[in-house]
Order: C-alpha cells, then sequence, then structure tokens
C-alpha cells in the first residue's frame, strides 16, 4: 500500500511538472506580432501602439524576472489586460491559447501590473481633474459646444462595482440589496474622459457623503472669481457648484427645460460608465471581483487609467448588450435625495436660479 501511494504521488508530481513545462513551451511559442490587428484589440482592448506605450510606461515598475523561465514583463501585461477585459480567469492569453499559465500565476500577474498602474506618476499622467483657469475654460467650451450649458466642469455619479464578501468590516460594504461592493466616484468631461476617481468606499457609504470628502469639492468652492458646475442628480446635496435636478419642475416651465438639458447632460457620466464596463467588464456589477476591497480598488482605478488611454486615442470598445445594461441596472442602489444645510442650500439655489434665467435668456 505504501509503495503504491509513493508511486501515485510521484506520477502526480511528474504530471504538475509536465503542466509547467507545456505551459512555459505555450508561452516561448507566443509572438504578438503574429495576432491580427482585430483579434489584439478583441482580447486586450488596446491597439498594439498604444500597447507599446502602456509597456514603456510600467514595465520599469514591475518585478524583475527572477528566474531564466520567469514571466516576460509583456505577458504579464497582456495577462493583466485580458483579465480586465474579460473579467475571468477563464479566458484566453494570446492567440487562444488558453492561457499558458496557472491561475495562481495569473492572478499574480494581475497584482502586480495593478499595482503599476496606481503607481502615483501614473494616476497623475491619465486621470487629471483641470488644475487651471485654461484647462476648465477648455472642458467649459466643449459641453457648452455640445449641449449649450454655460459653466460645466464635469459630470458625478457613482458606480457599483461587485466584490466578494471582505473578511473585515464587511458592513461597509454590503449594499441595500444584498451585496458587497466598491462605490465608485467618477467625475468626466464631455469626452467621456475620466477626470477624478474614487474607488475607497463600500457599498454602505452614500453618494452624498463621499462628495463631501472630495478633495475636488474643496477645490471648487475655493474658486471664488469663477463660475464652474458639475452635474449631479438629486442624491447630490444643490450647492453653488453642485447643480441638481429641480424638484417636481413642471414640464415646459424654465425650471422643467433647465431638468431636461441638465439631465441630457449629465447622461454623459452613465455613458462613460457604459463604455468603461463595456470595455473593461471585470467591473461589471453582475460579476464579482475575488479579491480585498483594497485590491479592487486598484483594479477599478487601473481600468480607469487604460480607460482614458483608449479614450484619448480614439479605440472603440465593445458596447454593453442591452441584457447587460438591465443587469448594470437592477444591481445599481437607486439614490436617496440627500440632505442638506439650510445656507448652503440657498446659495445653490440662487446658483441654479441664475443658470436657468441665463437659459430662458438666451432661448429668446
Amino acid at each position: 500500500m505504501a509503495t503504491r501511494q509513493l508511486l501515485i504521488a510521484a506520477a502526480l508530481r511528474e504530471e504538475r511538472l509536465e503542466r509547467r513545462r507545456n505551459r512555459r513551451r505555450l508561452r516561448n511559442q507566443l509572438n504578438i506580432s503574429n495576432i491580427p490587428d482585430l483579434e489584439f484589440v478583441g482580447n486586450y482592448r488596446l491597439s498594439r501602439e498604444l500597447f507599446e506605450e502602456l509597456c514603456q510606461d510600467i514595465v520599469p515598475l514591475l518585478p524583475p524576472k527572477g528566474r531564466r523561465h520567469g514571466i516576460e514583463p509583456t505577458l504579464k501585461i497582456l495577462t493583466a489586460l485580458n483579465f480586465y477585459a474579460r473579467g475571468s480567469y477563464q479566458g484566453s492569453v494570446g492567440q487562444n491559447m488558453d492561457g499558458p499559465m496557472a491561475q495562481q500565476t495569473v492572478s499574480r500577474c494581475l497584482q502586480e501590473v495593478t499595482t503599476a498602474l496606481n503607481a502615483p506618476h501614473i494616476l497623475r499622467k491619465h486621470i487629471r481633474f483641470p488644475q487651471n483657469r485654461n484647462e476648465r475654460n477648455l472642458i467649459k467650451q466643449k459641453f457648452y459646444d455640445k449641449y449649450g450649458l454655460p459653466a460645466v466642469v464635469g459630470c458625478i455619479d457613482c458606480s457599483h462595482v461587485a466584490i466578494v464578501r471582505p473578511s473585515e468590516h464587511e458592513e461597509r460594504y454590503f449594499n441595500r440589496k444584498h451585496f458587497h461592493l466598491i462605490n465608485t466616484q467618477v467625475i468626466c468631461d464631455s469626452d467621456l474622459l475620466i477626470t477624478n476617481v474614487d474607488a475607497s468606499y463600500g457599498g454602505a457609504t452614500h453618494d452624498a457623503y463621499i462628495w463631501r470628502e472630495c478633495e475636488i469639492r474643496n477645490h471648487l468652492e475655493g474658486l471664488q472669481d469663477e463660475t464652474v458646475y458639475l452635474l449631479g442628480d438629486s442624491g447630490y446635496a444643490l450647492r453653488e457648484h453642485m447643480m441638481t435636478p429641480v424638484d417636481n419642475a413642471v414640464e415646459n416651465s424654465p425650471e422643467g427645460r433647465y431638468n431636461y438639458l441638465q439631465k441630457r447632460v449629465r447622461c454623459t457620466i452613465e455613458r462613460t460608465f457604459g463604455v468603461l464596463k463595456g470595455r473593461w467588464r471585470c467591473l461589471l456589477a453582475a460579476r464579482e471581483l475575488h479579491y480585498c476591497p483594497e485590491t479592487a480598488g486598484k483594479i477599478i482605478l487601473a481600468c480607469c487609467v487604460l480607460h482614458n488611454m483608449c479614450i484619448r486615442a480614439g479605440i472603440e470598445g465593445p458596447e454593453l448588450t442591452e441584457e447587460e445594461h438591465q443587469s448594470e441596472r437592477t444591481r445599481q442602489v437607486p439614490f436617496e435625495t440627500a440632505a442638506s444645510s439650510t445656507q448652503a442650500l440657498q446659495a445653490g439655489r440662487r446658483a441654479r436660479n441664475s443658470l436657468i434665467q441665463m437659459l430662458e435668456r438666451n432661448r429668446r
């Protein structure tokens, strides 16, 4: 009996070694230059040129190969891109080779690439809220040219990214629909570029609270000599720099026309979420990131970096199907109307009334 067990153990070890050798051989055979352009974008969402630019940025940030047969940095990046795009370890890496890596290796590659994409200088390079008047004026002008709404520097909303049950502080991530998630706040411009993102809060946190703690709020409130607006839904408190809909506005009244235009412009953030999650499907609410909240938040930021790279490069991404859109809507938690202090609310109402009056004058 003991001899038989030893033979079985030896056979299992040899089988594991053979699988490892086969994976190594497949990796060595992988030549990305042989992958057709459309297939490359389909697998990794980036064009070949954009992939090379990404490699230049983050290869120096990846751990060096520790062994002769270690994973090449470029293959690590391809592996991570494939996971972000599919949201699964089971997708192909390379030319439909069914992933020439063990799942543990894929996970390690994903963590290393995600950490590199979260390097402070990488985040600053690709996700940047306008910091001076000229930059803000450029964004304002684009919103105005597209929609006729002045002084808008961004649209804001939160979107939910599902995660597995955390081992610590579970209550922070458990939402009213009874699953665990990261409540991710995003600000975008009219081109669907993400200018600010916060993926550090759980599903139990209200959108308005995340905004109150956001450094961008303090930045906008400090612009005393400049008119700037973010557009948000009624989950945000009306403020001088946060334009929300008018409650119970009569259709075709000045307030009703403002609501129509405000919602039309605010759809920009909804389209941004659709493009982001259509391209990087690991973020779909119907799927779960099987990582702790901190790592899941870093994956979200990494996908936002890659989203902006693709938007700037003009690379089209796969759109969500109607079924996927419906699944997203079902899994997102409806907003709750934000509470508001009297003084700040009055200042917000004055600013919104002035905007409504300006829009009415422009109609004449």
